[in-house]
C-alpha cells in the first residue's frame, strides 16, 4: 500500500517563495490585461479592485488595432526578429563549430575575441553604425535595423561550448562515410544541439523584439516601427491618457512572446540547462 507523500518543512517553504515570486512577475500582466477590459471611470479610484466593476469588452482593442496599425506594428516585428535570428544561426553555428572542433592557428586569439565582444554594448557602435547606414542611404528601412546584430557573439559562445561535448567518434565516422564538413554540420550535429538553438531562439527573439533604443534610432516612417516604437509612439501621439486603450495595444503586442514561450518552454529550459548531449 502506498503512502502518502508528505512534504518536509523546507519543500513547503521553497513552494511558498516560488509562488510569491512567480505572483510577483505574474501580477503586471495581470494588471495590464484587467486594465484594457476596465471602463475609463475605474482607472484612476484610490483602492485597487482586483475585477474591473464593468467591463468594456474589445472596446479598447477594437480601438488599438483601428486607430493605429497594430498589425502592421507586429509584422516589423516578426520580420525584424526572425530576419535576424536566421541571419544569426546561420553566421553562428559555423563559426561556432569551427571554434569548437577544427585545429587552427590562432583560435584560441579568435575565442578570445569573441569573449571580449561581449562585453561591447550596442550604444558603443552606435554612432559609426549610424552614419555608415546614412552614407549609403540605408536608414529607416529593415536592412537598417537588422544589420548590426546579424552577428552574435553570444550565439557563437554558446554553441561553441555546445558543440564542444558533441562526440567526435559520430563526426568522424560521419567522415568515413563521405559526408562533406557541411552536411555534417547540418544534419547531424545541429540535429543532435536542438536544445541550444532553441534557447538561443528564445533570447534572440525576446531581444530584439522588445528593443526600443536601435529602432528608435534608425526607423522614421509609421510602417516599419517596431513593436515597442509603435506603443512609444500610440502613448505618446495619439492615446494621451487613454491607458485603457494603451494596455490593450501591450496585451497585443505582448501576446505573440507568451505564446511563442510557452510553446518552445520545454526545448528552452534542456537548452540552458544541459551541458552535452547523450
Amino acid at each position: 500500500m502506498n503512502r502518502p507523500h508528505r512534504f518536509r518543512p523546507g519543500q513547503i517553504l521553497s513552494h511558498v517563495i516560488l509562488l510569491f515570486l512567480a505572483f510577483l512577475f505574474m501580477f503586471p500582466f495581470y494588471v495590464m490585461i484587467v486594465t484594457s477590459v476596465r471602463s475609463p471611470a475605474e482607472l484612476f479610484v484610490p483602492e485597487f479592485r482586483w475585477l474591473p466593476e464593468s467591463f468594456t469588452g474589445l472596446q479598447y482593442y477594437i480601438q488599438a488595432v483601428t486607430d493605429i496599425p497594430a498589425l502592421t506594428f507586429l509584422k516589423n516585428g516578426v520580420l525584424i526578429s526572425g530576419g535576424i535570428l536566421i541571419v544569426q544561426l546561420l553566421t553562428a553555428i559555423p563559426c561556432a563549430y569551427a571554434l569548437a572542433k577544427f585545429e587552427f592557428r590562432g583560435r584560441d586569439l579568435l575565442f578570445a575575441l569573441v569573449l571580449f565582444s561581449l562585453t561591447v554594448p550596442i550604444q558603443a557602435p552606435a554612432l559609426p553604425l549610424f552614419l555608415g547606414l546614412n552614407a549609403i542611404g540605408a536608414i529607416d528601412t529593415y536592412f537598417a535595423a537588422m544589420v548590426p546584430f546579424f552577428l552574435s557573439v553570444f550565439a557563437i559562445f554558446l554553441f561553441r561550448q555546445t558543440f564542444r561535448t558533441y562526440p567526435d567518434e559520430i563526426i568522424q565516422a560521419a567522415r568515413l562515410d563521405g559526408m562533406s564538413e557541411w552536411a555534417i554540420l547540418w544534419t547531424v550535429v545541429v540535429p543532435g544541439c536542438l536544445p541550444s538553438v532553441a534557447a538561443f531562439s528564445v533570447f534572440s527573439v525576446t531581444a530584439h523584439w522588445n528593443d526600443l533604443y536601435w529602432p528608435m534610432v534608425v526607423i522614421r516612417s509609421n510602417d516599419l516601427m517596431t513593436p515597442p516604437l509603435g506603443l512609444a509612439f500610440f502613448a505618446d501621439s495619439e492615446s494621451g491618457a487613454n491607458y485603457g486603450a494603451l494596455m490593450a495595444m501591450a496585451t497585443i503586442l505582448t501576446a505573440p512572446l507568451m505564446i511563442g514561450f510557452l510553446l518552445a518552454q520545454r526545448h528552452f529550459i534542456r537548452g540552458i540547462t544541459m551541458t552535452g548531449v547523450k
